[in-house]
């Protein structure tokens, strides 16, 4: 097979084989960098924001948070992020207690108030009381405490 790239009149390149010929204008090649060094950029930048999970044990978290942790990992996780404080598709959660007010309510940040969000849900946020027993939401809420 005889592969080569020839230049032709006009300066245009051709790569030629013995099976096809094909014509590729000099700025073809340079635009075709550009958009990969886009994609590259921008699979860089989305990756980012993902950072290894920390196990139990690195958070200090005692066997009760430990619980609500995989209580919040079942049913919290897919809506809100708990170590950021931008959501999926609720608030992320870092720091939710350590403040006076809820951001998005304006209710009190104490155990009755999320509790009872939690239990009942609020705009598109299922509620839970159906699924989480009373230890349960003590756990989870032990979890909330911690981010």
């Amino acid at each position: 097979m005889d592969d080569r790239i020839i230049t032709g009149n006009r300066g245009v390149a051709q790569f030629v084989d013995s099976r096809h010929q094909k014509e590729c204008a000099p700025g073809h090649r340079s635009w075709i960098s550009a958009a990969l060094a886009a994609c590259l950029a921008l699979a860089a930048f989305t990756g980012c924001d993902v950072e290894r999970r920390k196990s139990d044990a690195e958070l200090g978290l005692n066997p009760q948070q430990a619980a609500g942790r995989k209580i919040y990992d079942n049913y919290c996780d897919r809506c809100h992020r708990p170590y950021s404080t931008k959501g999926r598709k609720g608030p992320g959660l870092k720091g939710v207690f350590q403040h006076q007010y809820l951001p998005m309510s304006g209710l009190p940040a104490n155990d009755d108030r999320v509790g009872e969000i939690i239990r009942y849900g609020r705009h598109e946020m299922p509620g839970y009381s159906q699924t989480l027993d009373a230890q349960g939401m003590q756990d989870l809420l032990a979890y909330l405490h911690t981010l």
